[in-house]
């Protein structure tokens, strides 16, 4: 079975490879010192500790759906691989990062430190994932 010349095989395959990828990213992302004197604000209601397992499996279905969105909106982006890849991470970081980062301004006090770090660092995520599945998403 296929979809947009793409088994479902290497979709998933890719998809997990993904999402694994956006485990580590998270991590590296949330978890450096840069990022926890930017984040101190949340303490009052943040977790003792990070439910890691959970999050992981959220990173690799989040993994898998992307690369199945990629292989859908692929013929909707002109260019090559690495263009559109570059479009779809723009499109997904437009959807997962920007409108998360407005929605929580407008509901909470954050700083416009913090703000600015997630947007550019889940730009950077973004971008890398679509550039992924731009060269690995290919049509055979």
């Amino acid at each position: 079975m296929e979809i947009q010349d793409v088994t479902v095989f290497r979709l998933l395959t890719v998809g997990l490879a993904a999402g694994l990828l956006f485990a580590v990213m998270d991590g590296l992302i949330n978890a450096n010192p840069v990022a926890q004197r930017l984040y101190a604000f949340y303490r009052p209601i943040v977790r003792e500790s990070v439910n890691a397992p959970l999050g992981v499996l959220f990173d690799l279905v989040s993994g898998i759906v992307m690369a199945i969105l990629f292989v859908t909106l692929k013929p909707a982006f002109p260019g090559g691989w690495a263009f559109r890849g570059i479009a779809f991470g723009l499109l997904a970081w437009f959807f997962r990062v920007a409108m998360g980062s407005a929605s929580q301004a407008v509901m909470f006090r954050i700083p416009a430190s913090a703000l600015v770090y997630s947007l550019l660092t889940g730009l950077a995520e973004m971008v890398a994932l679509g550039l992924f599945y731009g060269a690995l998403l290919k049509p055979r």
